[in-house]
């Protein structure tokens, strides 16, 4: 066999090796980012999860309130349709992953409708009978652990999104990435102005000198 020979068969050898390298390491890219997009799905399932269980609690919270506070019908009624406008939103699914537009919209339902409620309780605090109420403790008890719920669901959610967001910008990877379309996964974001849930201190000190 003469070295022409020999060359070719090397150079078809080494060429061979890095196909089979480049086969791999873009199997284990892809693998790696369908891992990742699934987990944050499913912390995005938990998000869901958390807002629905606070949607199933308003209609006896407000029942419940409205039974001793008929002259917060205001405040109610903003209660009632702050929980349609983020119902409307919640039935998105993952597919709200791939639109930043209705992400925030979700967002910015579900930041009304909290502040809707905070605004309620502070309410609350004119009416002691209301307050003894076991039924009522016991739903606002319930509504209190899910909002905590729904902060730690949404920062693990930040969090697994953040992982995502930097093993798809990393190059290489972000070659696979673009080619396959993976896109970059939304965050929650703090509240911000007229988003923010009010004062409740403020609130509670407005609603005793009137």
């Amino acid at each position: 066999m003469n070295k022409f020979a020999i060359g070719c068969i090397v150079v078809v050898v080494v060429l061979l090796l890095i196909g089979i390298s480049i086969f791999v390491w873009g199997k284990n890219t892809y693998n790696k980012m369908v891992g990742l997009d699934e987990a944050v799905k499913e912390k995005w399932s938990q998000v869901e999860n958390v807002y629905q269980r606070r949607m199933d609690l308003i209609p006896n919270l407000v029942a419940t309130v409205q039974g001793y506070a008929i002259h917060e019908q205001e405040t109610l009624t903003a209660v009632t349709e702050a929980r349609s406008k983020a119902g409307g939103t919640i039935q998105a699914g993952a597919d709200i992953l791939n639109n930043p537009e209705a992400f925030q919209q979700f967002q910015a339902a579900q930041n009304s409708l909290s502040g809707a409620l905070s605004r309620l309780m502070v309410v609350v605090e004119r009416y002691p009978e209301l307050k003894a109420n076991e039924g009522f403790l016991a739903l606002q008890s319930q509504l209190e652990g899910t909002e905590n719920r729904i902060t730690v669901e949404r920062q693990r959610f930040n969090e697994t999104a953040r992982e995502f967001n930097i093993a798809i910008k990393r190059f290489p990877a972000i070659l696979i990435a673009n080619m396959l379309g993976f896109s970059e996964r939304p965050y929650f974001e703090a509240k911000q102005g007229a988003e923010e849930a009010p004062d409740v201190q403020e609130l509670m000190n407005k609603a005793k000198g009137e």
